[in-house]
């Protein structure tokens, strides 16, 4: 009977329901919502995996495109007569056209209920968060675009903005690089370059030299004007129109000064070399009039007499005198 009793106990033991703790309970809800949660989110990728790889494709459509668009527009604004820098700013906006109108159809593709109009809201809304956020990007990207449309200087132009002087290699929407003369190259966010007052040294093939030349206060000054100008004259690099100019400026220290003014190639070499053939010719035909040109002579003055070496007597010799 014990027996009995305790054989359909160990059957009741088994068929009664396994009792979990909470701490096992709760692991198995996280695990189980994790896997639900990776399930479903690799459903949601197969499912719109087509439209993934549909939306890549209009993207490199997109790339292909826009590379004919901007290599047909560079061949069509090579007919019309435009400045080369507003030449460059409509190749950027037609490039840039294609690329914002690809990535419009792709959101599309890949988000069915989203319409180009939502694109257009949100990217108005998100433009003006990024214009706060990126505040010197956008603006970069707007002075830009108003120095390729306006600014009077091309590429190849050598232009001075502050310190820095040198040739413009290009002029993107957002920086221009220049090269200066001594082969570094500087990196210009063109909102400085917009801000800052610039001097376009090559906006005409020629530009004015000057420097001061003097000559004694003796010298017969129609005389010297008659020299320096006829200097100015046998030089090859300075430009017959305009003529060149020889005007008597002021009483200096030890000389009259003249000023002399001559007009010559505008880019720093032709304006260097210009100045070396200048000041060499006036040189020589100054000296081939006899007309001196004055320097600094110094005059040392002694309160007590100066006794020379060569003039003490035997005696002081003696006296170590």
């Amino acid at each position: 009977m014990n027996t009995l009793l305790l054989a359909q106990a160990a059957d009741e033991a088994d068929d009664a329901p396994e009792i979990q703790t909470p701490e096992i309970r709760s692991i198995d809800d996280a695990v189980s919502t994790v896997v639900g949660s990776l399930s479903g989110m690799l459903e949601d990728f197969l499912a719109r995996l087509p439209l993934i790889v549909a939306a890549l494709l209009i993207l490199l459509v997109t790339w292909g495109v826009a590379a004919l668009a901007d290599r047909v527009t560079r061949k069509a604004l090579t007919r019309v007569r435009l400045r080369r820098s507003l030449k460059d700013l409509l190749r950027q906006v037609a490039y840039a056209a294609v690329w914002v109108v690809g990535l419009l159809v792709a959101a599309v593709i890949i988000f069915p209920g989203m319409t180009i109009a939502k694109v257009l809201t949100v990217f108005g809304l998100g433009s003006i968060a990024i214009g706060f956020a990126f505040k010197d990007i956008v603006e970069n990207f707007f002075a830009g675009v108003l120095i390729l449309w306006r600014f009077p200087f091309e590429n190849g132009d050598f232009i001075e903005c502050g310190d820095i002087e040198g040739a413009v290699e290009e002029t993107t929407i957002r920086m221009t690089t220049i090269r200066q003369v001594d082969g570094q190259l500087v990196v210009l966010p063109n909102a400085q370059l917009f801000k800052s007052p610039v001097r376009v040294m090559t906006s005409r093939p020629t530009r004015r030299a000057r420097l001061i030349c003097g000559v004694d206060y003796t010298t017969d000054l129609s005389s010297a004007q008659q020299t320096i100008h006829d200097a100015l004259v046998a030089c090859d690099s300075v430009k017959a129109n305009p003529q060149p100019e020889v005007f008597a400026r002021e009483f200096g220290d030890s000389s009259i000064n003249f000023e002399v003014c001559w007009w010559a190639g505008s880019t720093p070499k032709e304006q260097r070399a210009s100045r070396d053939e200048v000041v060499q010719e006036i040189k020589r035909r100054l000296d081939g009039a006899e007309i001196e040109i004055p320097f600094p002579h110094r005059t040392m003055t002694f309160k007590e007499p100066i006794t020379v070496q060569g003039d003490a007597t035997p005696a002081e010799h003696a006296h170590g005198g």
